[in-house]
């Protein structure tokens, strides 16, 4: 069986020590199942020609069809460019490089059909694109390209010549070897009942997909998946806490919690808030601890669920405190309490044998701000 993980970076074709060693510094790629997990950060549809005549410096990316019909050098120094006229019988454009340029005169022909790609712009009233891909009309096959991926690259790759079209003809020929299927990582009953496609088609179509609807599905499955296992971590944690911790066990729900229900409350509980607070009651009383996110809308009543969870605490003896989640929030409370001072003080008269109550006892109630203030 095919092992990506085993199968060094450097052994690729096209790659070598020297490029290894730079994506082992700046991606953290040193296998070829790194490198099938870089996933592309967007894609360019290539299957459409443009006519030279079509085109304006306003438009993302582009592809001309046609011949360079010379070459000439402008500049001197860090301003020296190679300017290459470019025409598919409806007009010319500039294709432009500032760097390489020996390479460039003696790679590219004059009067062979090729295919261009980049991002046209405007430059002293010419369409000019600066460093575009080129690839000889007779070796690419536009219909099998599909969307083209782009892959997020460094300024240290790019000066080993790692560019994002250098990572795509490398993630190409690692899709070449998947001569068959990859080994699943989710069960055929999990695959079946959430519609989702095979390991292995997932990864080819999410570097190469043919179509938006075949990336849609790679993405679904790759996310789907990276979702899940991060669901069973946390369960698996969560399990393992409980085995491992015990809570404090909330016996009572006393004076306190009745006396702000029955005479403090100046309206009736929804029946989600009374529904939740059972369950709260019953999760603080199983000497498990508990860790609850507790969703609703803004103005759904949460806050006074977590008040009269924390009365249930002070009713069995044991202190609370609650945390807003933002300054402005802080600010809000603040503003509602107009006149009083950043903590107060608040007396129960209780005694100090109670279990329940810690009566004679001053409970303080602060306000911290991220902004420093008032501590």
């Amino acid at each position: 069986m095919f092992d990506l993980a085993s199968r060094d970076i450097k052994y690729l074709s096209g790659v070598g020590p020297q490029r290894a060693s730079v994506l082992n510094k700046e991606l953290n790629i040193y296998s070829l199942h790194d490198l099938l997990y870089y996933f592309p950060y967007k894609y360019v549809d290539r299957s459409r020609i443009y006519y030279i005549h079509e085109i304006d410096g306003t438009m993302p990316y582009i592809q001309l069809k046609g011949e360079i019909l010379g070459f000439e050098t402008v500049g001197e120094g860090r301003q020296r460019r190679l300017i290459a006229h470019f025409s598919d019988g409806t007009g010319i454009v500039d294709l432009v490089w500032f760097q390489g340029i020996k390479f460039l005169i003696g790679k590219y022909k004059v009067h062979q059909e090729y295919i261009v790609f980049g991002k046209p712009s405007v430059f002293n009233g010419r369409i000019n694109i600066a460093h575009p891909d080129i690839d000889n009309a007779s070796e690419l096959k536009l219909s099998t390209m599909g969307l083209q991926p782009y892959y997020n690259t460094t300024e240290k790759m790019k000066r080993s010549s790692l560019n994002s079209h250098a990572i795509e003809k490398m993630m190409s020929a690692v899709v070449q070897q998947l001569r068959e299927p990859l080994p699943e990582t989710l069960s055929p009953a999990i695959l079946t009942e959430h519609h989702l496609m095979p390991l292995t088609e997932a990864l080819m179509n999410i570097h190469f997909p043919a179509n938006p609807e075949l990336l849609r599905k790679a993405q679904y499955r790759l996310k789907f998946e990276e979702l899940f296992y991060v669901q069973l971590n946390i369960l698996r944690y969560a399990k393992d806490r409980q085995r491992k911790y015990r809570g404090y066990v909330f016996e009572t729900v006393g004076e306190i919690f009745n006396t702000f229900y029955a005479k403090n409350l100046p309206f009736e509980l929804t029946g989600a808030q009374k529904r939740v607070l059972k369950e709260i009651r019953r999760d603080v009383g199983s000497g498990k601890q508990m860790n609850r996110l507790l969703q609703g809308d803004v103005g759904s009543g949460k806050t006074l669920v977590a008040l009269m969870s924390m009365l249930i605490a002070l009713d069995n003896g044991y202190q609370a405190c609650m945390m807003a989640p933002t300054e402005i929030a802080n600010r809000f409370c603040e503003r509602k309490k107009a006149g009083s001072h950043s903590h107060r003080s608040v007396d129960r008269r209780c005694t100090n044998t109670d279990r329940y109550a810690c009566r004679d006892r001053r409970y303080r109630e602060f306000l911290f701000t991220g902004s420093g203030r008032d501590r």
